[in-house]
């Protein structure tokens, strides 16, 4: 009997490794139809990506250039990889971990060439988004299908973990991260902190379709709250709005201004959906709500840090894959 051959797949967003590269990430975005999703889209779904992307690639690539001129999430999911091949091997697994962003390189098409070439007949699908969405794994274990069918993949065994957002050992990984952040508050300022839990926001018609996303994510606030005891104010919110419609509320800004019309003097934000950094941390949190936390009279404006090789967070992950091994 042939020896099952088993291989990881990472799902992440990804992200421009250049300035050059802002735009085409941006119309790959666009062009999702798990993100562009309204009757008869095939027809003007490319021509709305190319014109979006076009608009918003010059005030994106400042945003980039902020932070340094490039995504730092290939290379902190490439970390994440790395930890995790490496404690699943002290556990006696031996597997390869790949990695598929959805948006930019390494993209769908290079995992699955690399699996046809090591012969592998068993996949599994481990988003590092924590909380299922359709827009989020949804959309990249619709891309894998369509990029396996049209690339002749042979059929194989594949099994998906759809969501981790109240594995005991990423709700540790979390409270950790957070207990580092408050321990950069002066010692006789701390109990004068507000913990503000930022998500990524989705359409409130994710929501009606029955998305568990934002269900998910009040189900982690609430374990965090319930085991970290860190006996603070908290609160909340969504960020990262894009389009017209309505989204996920309260919006991060819209709980800066609240907070700082409480007088409110201390904050520290908890990217609570991000595994790593991403444009929606380093700029959209650690700048741009800074900033306007500031100039409303906050004092302090902390952020957590990403979990990224989170001795704990590393460990849920590998708990996940060997539970999905087990015969």
């Amino acid at each position: 009997m042939t020896k099952k051959k088993t291989a990881i797949v990472l799902f992440q967003l990804g992200g421009p490794d250049s300035l050059e590269a802002v735009e085409p990430f941006l119309y790959n975005l666009f062009c999702d139809p798990d993100i562009i999703d309204v009757p008869g889209a095939f027809l003007f779904r490319k021509a709305l990506a190319r014109l979006i992307s076009s608009r918003r690639a010059p005030k994106t690539r400042e945003l980039y250039k902020r932070i340094g001129g490039s995504s730092p999430i290939l290379p902190q999911t490439k970390a994440q990889a790395q930890r995790l091949r490496e404690m699943l091997g002290e556990r006696g697994i031996a597997v390869d971990v790949h990695i598929a962003m959805r948006y930019w390189h390494p993209m769908t098409d290079a995992v699955i060439e690399q699996i046809k070439k090591d012969d592998v007949n068993e996949v599994i699908f481990l988003p590092l988004y924590p909380h299922y969405s359709k827009a989020t794994t949804g959309s990249s274990m619709n891309e894998w299908s369509r990029v396996a069918h049209a690339m002749s993949l042979s059929p194989l065994s594949t099994k998906l973990i759809e969501s981790y957002h109240d594995h005991p050992l990423y709700i540790d990984a979390l409270i950790e991260n957070i207990s580092r952040a408050l321990q950069q508050v002066p010692a006789n300022e701390r109990q004068k902190v507000h913990l503000v839990f930022s998500a990524h926001g989705t359409p409130m018609k994710l929501v009606r379709e029955g998305d568990p996303y934002s269900h998910q994510i009040q189900k982690t606030y609430a374990l965090v709250v319930e085991k970290g005891n860190f006996g603070l104010p908290h609160h909340l919110c969504f960020q990262s709005k894009v389009g017209p419609q309505r989204w996920l509320e309260p919006s991060l800004i819209q709980m800066i201004s609240d907070l700082a019309r409480q007088k409110v003097s201390h904050l520290v934000v908890v990217p609570v959906a991000f595994v790593t950094d991403h444009i929606e941390t380093l700029s959209e949190i650690n700048i741009e709500a800074r900033e306007q936390a500031l100039s409303l009279g906050v004092k302090y404006f902390g952020m957590m840090p990403p979990l990224i090789d989170n001795k704990k967070f590393i460990s849920c992950l590998a708990d996940l894959v060997e539970k999905q091994l087990e015969p």
